[in-house]
């Protein structure tokens, strides 16, 4: 249920209400909106009698959340989240750049990548250190190492870090190196990991599923802010369908879908979503056409000879020119770059 408090209530009367719900044993989240504190208030329907809280001297109205997404909808949160991560606002007028290689393969590799796309404009180094690939044979990545090389680079070059989490015993160590943990396509729906993400206080970029509904995406994104942690992205990156041309197919779709469903901010990840180099730029400038929050493109300065995605990555030069017309869009919609 939702419980809106009359504007000025003053917060030891909040403060009660909070309590009150707490005691029936609800599980009680607060915001605040158009001056007045919302209160979600998640549990047993039959908790409460909720014809008796709408009279209580403090509450304004008493309505169900519809949406089963209950923290990720705009009916509990109904402004746009924006997520402070080093110079970059996620979510605002600005668009996030994240760029960086697929994997992490050594300290020249990552160093001359990351002064590329800094150069560029980007504003968040992506890079992996822990690789979840098809075949167990494929690169796996260079692990804790991987990680340290990722954090000089990006300290070199003012660049956050966007690094993915494989596993819920790996939280702790992503997070002493990166300014946010990715949460991949593949473990979407790793309700473990999304319990242990949930408890970190490192902003989470969740990945939607190859095969996953909006619906499903966002119940995601709600475990995760169930436990604690509001401070979620989410990132379309394709979808598996009958079509076998492209790599995935890029579902642009989700992203006005979900920024009317809910106030967190929404990346693209056409790399991913095409799995050809000629068409990351053409799908990228789509995304923000699109009214996407920003986008995550893989970039290496030597694809042919790289240790993942290398069909996929943009060579630096490509990566300035696609910068370059997105700062075009952006500027028409009223953002920056």
């Amino acid at each position: 249920m939702l419980v809106v408090l009359k504007p000025g209530t003053p917060e030891s009367a909040a403060a009660g209400v909070l309590t009150r719900l707490r005691m029936a044993g609800l599980a009680v989240h607060r915001t605040e909106h158009d001056g007045r504190v919302r209160i979600a208030a998640v549990g047993e329907p039959g908790a409460m009698d909720w014809d008796d809280v709408a009279k209580w001297p403090a509450v304004e109205s008493v309505s169900k959340l519809a949406r089963p997404f209950k923290l990720a909808s705009r009916a509990f949160h109904p402004h746009d989240t924006v997520i402070s991560v080093g110079r970059v606002a996620i979510g605002g007028v600005q668009l996030a750049i994240m760029a960086g290689p697929c994997s992490v393969e050594g300290e020249e590799q990552v160093f001359t990548i990351a002064r590329a796309v800094a150069e560029a404009g980007a504003t968040v180094l992506r890079g992996g250190a822990y690789k979840p690939r098809t075949s167990p044979y494929a690169f796996q990545g260079l692990g804790e190492e991987g990680l340290k090389l990722l954090r000089r680079a990006a300290d070199a070059n003012a660049l956050a870090v966007v690094s993915e989490v494989m596993e819920p015993q790996l939280v702790g160590l992503l997070a002493r190196y990166s300014d946010i943990l990715q949460v991949g396509a593949r473990n979407m729906q790793n309700y473990a990991l999304l319990r242990e993400v949930g408890h970190s206080d490192k902003p989470v970029l969740l990945k939607r599923g190859l095969s996953n509904t909006i619906e499903e995406w966002l119940l995601s994104a709600e475990h995760v802010m169930a436990h604690g942690n509001r401070q979620v992205i989410l990132c379309e990156r394709g979808i598996r369908t009958f079509e076998t041309y492209t790599r995935n197919t890029l579902d642009l779709n989700a992203v006005p879908v979900v920024k009317e469903l809910s106030h967190l901010p929404v990346i693209v990840d056409p790399s991913h979503g095409t799995g050809i180099r000629d068409k990351v730029a053409p799908m990228a400038r789509a995304a923000v056409a699109a009214g996407a929050d920003g986008l995550i493109i893989e970039v290496h300065h030597d694809p042919d000879r790289a240790l993942s995605d290398g069909a996929q990555s943009l060579r630096p030069e490509q990566f300035v020119e696609l910068v370059r017309q997105i700062r075009t869009i952006a500027e028409v919609l009223g953002r920056t770059v």
